[in-house]
């Protein structure tokens, strides 16, 4: 994901036009606000990376499943990476991001670059401790020449069972997840359902600095509030 994150960006602007207005009585207010998005957009798009992540480490455990069936398949270690290629783009598609990390390798290889040396950097470029521990044995079995085949075969059965209970725990607390996203939004539909069907109601909390202090404590409780769920519903394995 690239560092100017042009969609992020733009619903945390509407966001901060929704809170100026309606916290506020003014879109004016959200200029004043806006330091507050920079954290925001700081946990969204660490929220987003990991995401991303999250399903790299998922394709990478397909891509070396592919690679393991080439290695029975009496090819190369070199070439099974190859042919795991051409598994990847029916499975995924060009743009996936392993099949770009697979073509990388490719050019790598044909470079005179090692595979261990390629995984390393993809583990070291993407932080997936999957893909890191995976580089780290399989250059430790290049290196003293071990059996190839049940070294991948054995890192695949363990990232497979780590995701699994990864899964469990998605499960779990997918119920909890969509109830929390529903409260994070609950709040501004009661306030713009009451704007609307009472006009004027939230007139005596705009334009004075006693109402501009209860709004603003409201909203302080507000980010309070979702800064915990996010912490309760973020579970690592």
């Amino acid at each position: 994901m690239t560092a100017f994150d042009i969609p992020l960006i733009g619903r945390n602007i509407l966001v901060l036009l929704m809170i100026g207005k309606l916290f506020y009585g003014s879109f004016i207010a959200s200029i004043l606000i806006f330091p507050l998005s920079i954290p925001w957009f700081v946990i969204q798009k660490e929220q987003k990376i990991k995401k991303e992540n999250h399903d790299l480490g998922i394709q990478f455990k397909d891509a070396m499943m592919a690679v393991l069936a080439a290695q029975k398949a009496g090819y190369s270690i070199e070439n099974s990476f190859k042919e795991a290629i051409h598994d990847m783009r029916i499975l995924y598609g060009k743009s996936a991001p392993i099949f770009r990390e697979l073509q990388r390798i490719e050019q790598g290889i044909k470079n005179s670059v090692t595979i261990e040396v390629m995984l390393r950097e993809l583990g070291r470029r993407s932080n997936n401790k999957d893909i890191e521990e995976f580089a780290a044995v399989f250059a430790v079995a290049k290196r003293s020449g071990g059996n190839m085949t049940e070294t991948i075969e054995r890192c695949i059965d363990l990232i497979g069972k780590r995701m699994d209970v990864e899964n469990e725990i998605d499960i779990l607390i997918a119920a909890k997840r969509m109830e929390a996203q529903i409260m994070e939004v609950v709040p501004f539909g009661i306030m713009t359902y009451v704007g609307l069907t009472n006009p004027g109601f939230f007139d005596a909390l705009y334009g004075n600095p006693l109402g501009i202090v209860i709004m603003t404590v409201c909203l302080v409780i507000y980010i309070a509030a979702y800064l915990l769920t996010q912490k309760i519903v973020d579970i690592e394995i």
